[in-house]
């Protein structure tokens, strides 16, 4: 009775503002009436609240823009968005004691509390000694979770390749699949002795599936099939190594984030709500690989797209093949050998000896289910954007000058800010200064 009463005040409220439009009362009401009689959940918490959260500044859009377009219409007010943050403390003063301890000596400790501090760091990127602490605590970091790694799947590492981070829920939009699909093209390439010029990488994944996730789980056995061949062959094991660390927990992200060069955040554009691993892992120097998507767009606005290797379809790309219907992964199989002859390997049980079928279901859903994700779409910009990656990192003058950018211009994603923005724009609250002594 409540929720009817709730559903006819705010239908009222529909009729007044779309002059009675009987398909918009319809298609808002917080009652489905078809194929069965439904609450709508989302709507009412639309109702009842004061503000909508985009979370990203993108999400927002989109929300406004299509999910919750006759809501923003009829409550433009509420829509706002508070970028996720990372607290400073955790991921870069305790979990990497002596990058922190390292800024601490140059700039003093106000960003432990204040992060857009760090912006003073930027003023000693040419000064020599501090580029070779930062180094030397990377390396030392490096060596810090390769012994971990050895210590947990006693797969040996060397910490001296570029250390490539996926870290994160295992789910399809985040596209474990596309990463471990293009290490595949990796490994043939260097099998065959087509790529040459490349500096050794280590391919590290973690994370968790929902219980009852059955591709999630079939990408994660992929996962660690592909490294049982790649990490024994006498002709790659020197050049690729892949990875999957056991029971991803906090405590093992702490040794993560500060031992990565390269934090891969390439979920499908439109997708990713914000995202936080982006932001620890510039948080303690490393470049992000990533699609503009979540709050890589917001960072590659404050850290700079130079700075960083971005790839992929936009969000309003993906929305006008969805559209037009246009996108056809087939496309991809037939026009693409490299593409098409790694997707044969995967299906023709060469990671799977034993149960051939295995990985039957991952390629079914790419080619006959129609790629949902567009990973086969963006196969060959991500490609392109790794091998990028791969090329500047021997350049390690130039990666060290982007790698302290990128920890320095990070400021703005502290949870700090989030948080006094939810007091004062969404709670109404004031800040109460901490007692000293």
């Amino acid at each position: 009775m409540i929720l009817y009463e709730i559903n006819r005040l705010f239908l009222r409220d529909v009729s007044l503002k779309f002059s009675g439009d009987q398909e918009k009362i319809i298609a808002m009401s917080l009652i489905q009436e078809q194929p069965a009689r439904e609450v709508r959940m989302a709507y009412l918490s639309i109702v009842g609240s004061h503000s909508i959260n985009g979370v990203a500044e993108l999400h927002r859009k989109l929300l406004k823009k299509d999910l919750l377009s006759d809501f923003a219409a009829l409550y433009p007010e509420r829509f706002n968005n508070k970028t996720n943050g990372v607290t400073p403390r955790r991921w870069l003063l305790q979990c990497n004691p002596r990058l922190a301890e390292l800024i601490s000596n140059k700039i003093g400790k106000d960003w432990i509390t204040n992060l857009s501090e760090l912006t003073k760091v930027e003023s000693y990127i040419k000064n020599k000694a501090f580029r070779k602490s930062f180094t030397e605590i990377k390396s030392e970091n490096k060596r810090i979770l390769a012994n971990l790694i050895e210590e947990q799947t006693c797969i040996v590492v060397d910490s001296d390749s570029i250390f490539d981070v996926h870290i994160k829920r295992i789910h399809e939009y985040k596209r474990q699949l596309m990463n471990i699909l293009h290490t595949i093209i990796l490994y043939r390439r260097l099998k065959s002795g087509a790529l040459k010029d490349f500096h050794p990488m280590t391919v590290i994944f973690g994370g968790k599936a929902a219980p009852g996730y059955f591709m999630a789980k079939l990408v994660i056995k992929l996962i660690n099939s592909v490294a049982e061949f790649i990490n024994v062959d006498p002709d790659t094991k020197d050049k690729l190594k892949v990875v999957f660390v056991p029971n991803y927990r906090i405590s093992v992200a702490e040794k993560m984030f500060p031992a990565t060069d390269l934090s891969e955040q390439i979920s499908t554009a439109g997708f990713e709500a914000s995202g936080t691993g982006n932001m620890k892992f510039a948080l303690n120097g490393a470049l992000t690989i990533g699609t503009m998507d979540g709050a890589n767009v917001e960072m590659a606005e404050e850290i700079g797209e130079e700075h960083m290797f971005i790839f992929g379809l936009r969000v309003n790309e993906i929305e006008e093949m969805r559209k037009a219907e246009s996108y056809n992964a087939w496309d991809v199989y037939n026009e693409n050998k490299e593409i098409r002859e790694t997707l044969d390997m995967v299906r023709s049980g060469f990671f799977s000896p034993k149960d051939p079928d295995l990985f039957e279901p991952i390629i079914h859903s790419l080619l006959n289910q129609g790629d949902r994700f567009f990973v086969l779409a963006d196969l060959e910009e991500y490609d392109r954007a790794r091998l990028q990656a791969n090329e500047l990192y021997k350049d390690r003058k130039t990666w060290t000058d982007k790698a302290i950018v990128n920890m320095t211009r990070i400021g703005k994603f502290s949870s700090d800010r989030t948080i006094h923005e939810y007091a004062k724009q969404i709670w109404d609250i004031k800040s109460v200064p901490a007692k000293k002594g």
